[in-house]
């Protein structure tokens, strides 16, 4: 017995610093705002999170992602805990090894779409063959466009992919060196207000909603921290719904489009109704989920099914939510 207990002592000895070390307080929060994802910029424009956090002794340090890829990027190499991307670059990315969780929707936005020049003689995803197209790869612009291809015939082949980020392809688009882009709001509009860009082709349905993603290491250890971060998400959520024209007014000095194009964006192509993860965001990516094997965007025989059931977190959120 004397043996049983000395050793059952020692066992509980050794798990202490793992214990300690997991319920240790949080020094410093990363996490990344986004033009695409306007609650991200609110929270960051009124100091919710670092108002919430700072009463446990936790700084927050603001991140700006360019496009889903640099939040995924960030994420996967542990420069960012908590990062916003679309729904299918977060499952590319969880299918290719990259360790997150999806736990809440920041919006269900129309954010992509198909543009050319005013000027430009194509007038549909038909005469895209031969031409050189605009796209971040790694984002839902890009997918999008893999997407669309197909459903006129034509094969990712077919056009000449010119891989920039989204800025970049907005200003490559207005001068001339590609032949069109695929897009991301709030740049998109600004293009189609202030250059007169045309969308060639639009599919709400081919937009994936916005994820916010979290290591899933961060979300074992840090669970009430995650917790906190979505309960501010859900503040910001509901004050932009309240307050549209003001949050459109942060879109547009945070990102320095004209209050217009914010309004554009916002209104008309922004969806902040349901932010609890649910068998609709599962669906919506188990059907956009076969072009990743077909692209070679993933490892033959991927089990693309599980990975999706591995992202969404449906259960995480639940509470804060309703409590919200």
């Amino acid at each position: 017995m004397k043996r049983r207990t000395l050793l059952s002592n020692g066992a509980a000895l050794l798990a202490l610093p793992a214990l300690s070390q997991a319920a240790a307080p949080l020094k410093e929060l990363r996490l990344d705002y986004a033009y695409y994802s306007p609650s991200s910029l609110v929270l960051k424009r009124f100091g919710w999170l670092e108002e919430d956090l700072g009463k446990s002794g936790t700084q927050v340090k603001w991140v700006f992602s360019a496009g889903s890829n640099r939040a995924l990027e960030y994420l996967n190499a542990s420069s960012l805990d908590i990062g916003s991307s679309a729904g299918l670059a977060a499952l590319l990315s969880r299918a290719n090894g990259n360790p997150i969780k999806a736990p809440y929707i920041f919006s269900r936005p129309e954010w992509t779409a198909l543009a050319v020049r005013a000027d430009s003689p194509i007038q549909s995803l038909k005469d895209l063959k031969g031409k050189k197209v605009a796209a971040t790869k790694g984002t839902d612009p890009f997918l999008f466009l893999l997407r669309a291809l197909p459903t006129v015939g034509l094969k990712r082949s077919d056009v000449e992919i010119v891989a920039l980020q989204h800025a970049d392809g907005k200003a490559a688009l207005e001068q001339g060196r590609v032949d069109a882009w695929a897009g991301l709001d709030p740049l998109l509009a600004a293009s189609e207000l202030e250059q007169g860009s045309r969308l060639i082709y639009r599919n709400v349905a081919f937009n994936t909603y916005g994820f916010l993603n979290v290591r899933e290491e961060f979300l074992t250890q840090q669970p009430d921290t995650v917790r906190r971060v979505i309960t501010q998400y859900e503040r910001a959520r509901k004050w932009i719904l309240a307050n549209t024209t003001e949050a459109a007014r942060i879109v547009s000095e945070e990102a320095k489009v004209s209050l217009q194009v914010a309004l554009l964006q916002l209104k008309l192509r922004t969806d902040l109704s349901n932010p609890q993860p649910s068998q609709e965001h599962i669906a919506a990516l188990q059907g956009a989920a076969p072009i990743l094997l077909s692209e070679g965007l993933v490892k033959p025989g991927t089990a693309l099914a599980q990975v999706v059931t591995d992202l969404v977190d449906t259960r995480f959120a639940q509470s804060v939510i309703k409590a919200g």
